[in-house]
């Protein structure tokens, strides 16, 4: 047998430069460990993370103590990135991975965030970088957390992620997990909220949209499947980034839900979203403290809707009088402008609100109308919020426009998505339900109220009219008075009583018990609400 020696003897044997020496500490290796954190923080250095100052951004290790709870961030891979050594073996030089990942705290609930550092190659991934953004939505899927992203920077590089430098694979493998699949669990899983901070293509730009929440600062933010370079070689257009995707484009266009002034306004609204939301799809949304009585009535509501069956008003007024008092959270608010959606309480219980904004287009369903709708639908159903809506639908958009629109098809597509929702909803009637698209404001099983100025049909009276007395109208000497007399003469006869007398609603209120009514219905469905957690069956798409 081999003889060894007297255990006191043996030391350890590292290498620590050309040599090896023997010794019984650790401290060179911890050494080297602190000094690879302190570089990871410095970022590209202070000439790139000036560079970020002076655009008037933050950089992401900025980001994310502003957004976080103080001290509670931890990091996943503070040391992923590239060193060098010298012929000694000592360090260098160090190049942190460009994507900052970690675990923290937001209002006292855990969180994963992070998100691409943009002083080092505009955030374009370097090797590391791209396997902690990736990791991200894993880590999320794996702890069922809310995900959290700071966006700023490209996809790929033409002279790829290490810069050009020695061979590299083109590719992933072919047995290699799909990159999407992890991101598409996410959004099944728990909320993802995503803001745009500066300019964000390619994959980040798809990562933007695959969230629950997608937010972008007005002037320092643009979204863009390429950039301008890009752009004019492949399609002659010669465009800015803000002309490509800017705040102007994508508030309008349903990429973002949100455009905000500034960074500070964009981590307080993805706060605010969270607040509304559980932690993942196996909990219910939180219970807040409210002051605002359940039983409170409205004394504005009473004549809220005009007489004149011809005139506007402000719905949101009616939303934000009946809801608790600064809780209503709008989402999407320049896109598919005829209908509102949006997060808000009542008695402390978090709610999805849709409703009808009689200021563009009578509050018609548009095709944008009827896509921000369905993502409305899946995201309360996802996350157990039980949807109110306030019902004043004259029926799909109509004329060419509309059709080229193929406002049909998506509208047919948000009805799918109420019908097949299992949620709780309570439809409250304010003015008009007619056409097939009123059918897509009473989820199955709807608890429903209306108002004495509600009023339905197939068709709109106007429109009834001009198909019904087509001949007479035409041949009358003056057809616009004799289209005015029927009209007239119908909508006096209109009651909402017939409906309510025949059971075709729960009950028939005034207006001014809406919020009463309400809050006592949301404290009914409770039990509904704690047999409903879990994954849906229908995911939520981006």
């Amino acid at each position: 047998m081999l003889a060894l020696p007297p255990v006191e003897t043996l030391r350890v044997t590292r290498v620590c430069g050309a040599g090896a020496r023997p010794t019984m500490s650790w401290k060179p290796e911890v050494d080297g460990i602190e000094e690879r954190r302190r570089l990871a923080k410095e970022l590209g250095g202070a000439a790139g993370v000036e560079r970020q100052h002076a655009l008037g951004r933050l950089t992401i290790r900025e980001r994310i103590a502003a957004f976080a709870d103080a001290d509670s961030f931890r990091e996943q891979g503070p040391i992923a990135g590239h060193s060098e050594l010298d012929e000694n073996g000592a360090l260098r030089s160090f190049t942190p991975a460009n994507y900052v990942l970690g675990l923290a705290r937001v209002d006292g609930r855990p969180v994963v965030l992070g998100g691409e550092d943009f002083t080092q190659r505009g955030g374009s991934p370097t090797p590391a970088g791209l396997r902690k953004s990736v990791y991200a939505e894993e880590l999320a899927v794996e702890y069922q957390l809310p995900l959290v992203r700071f966006l700023q920077g490209g996809g790929g590089s033409v002279v790829g992620a290490q810069g050009g430098k020695g061979p590299r694979p083109p590719g992933d493998a072919v047995y290699a997990t799909h990159r999407f699949l992890s991101i598409a669990r996410a959004m099944q899983t728990a909320p993802v909220v995503s803001a745009a901070l500066g300019a964000v293509a390619g994959f980040p730009a798809a990562r933007l949209v695959a969230s629950h929440l997608a937010v972008m600062t007005r002037e320092s933010a643009q979204v863009m499947v390429a950039g301008p370079a890009v752009v004019e070689r492949a399609m002659g257009e010669t465009l800015s980034k803000d002309e490509l995707g800017g705040g102007a484009v994508h508030g309008r266009n349903g990429v973002v839900d949100l455009v905000v002034e500034d960074e500070v306004a964009a981590f307080a609204a993805m706060r605010r979203f969270l607040g509304y939301l559980p932690s993942n799809v196996h909990a219910l949304p939180p219970l807040a403290a409210c002051e605002d009585p359940p039983d409170r009535t409205e004394e504005a509501l009473l004549d809220a809707i005009p007489q004149e069956r011809r005139k506007v008003y402000a719905m949101r007024k009616i939303v934000a009088a009946v809801v608790d008092r600064d809780s209503f959270f709008e989402l999407g608010r320049g896109y598919g402008r005829s209908q509102i959606t949006g997060l808000a309480r009542l008695g402390g219980r978090p709610v999805g609100v849709w409703a009808n904004d009689p200021h563009f287009y009578a509050g018609a369903m548009s095709a944008r109308g009827a896509r921000k709708v369905r993502r409305f639908v899946d995201l309360c159903d996802a996350f157990h919020l039980p949807v109110v809506a306030f019902v004043d639908e004259p029926g799909f958009m109509l004329g060419a426009r509309a059709e080229a629109d193929a406002t049909i098809r998506f509208g047919t597509e948000a009805m799918f998505a109420v019908v097949q929702s299992t949620v709780p909803w309570a439809s409250v009637i304010v003015r008009k339900t007619y056409g097939v698209a009123a059918a897509a404001h009473f989820g199955p099983g709807a608890f429903v109220l209306a108002w004495p100025s509600s009023e339905g049909g197939a068709l709109p009276l106007e429109g009834g009219v001009a198909v019904a007395f087509r001949r007479e109208i035409e041949a009358a000497e003056d057809p616009d008075a004799l289209r005015h007399e029927i009209e007239e003469r119908l909508a006096a006869a209109r009651s909402a009583f017939p409906r309510a007398e025949s059971f075709g609603v729960h009950d028939l209120i005034d207006p001014r018990t809406t919020r009463p009514r309400l809050c006592e219905w949301l404290a009914w469905v409770q039990p509904r609400l704690e047999q409903h957690v879990g994954v849906r069956t229908h995911a939520l798409r981006p």
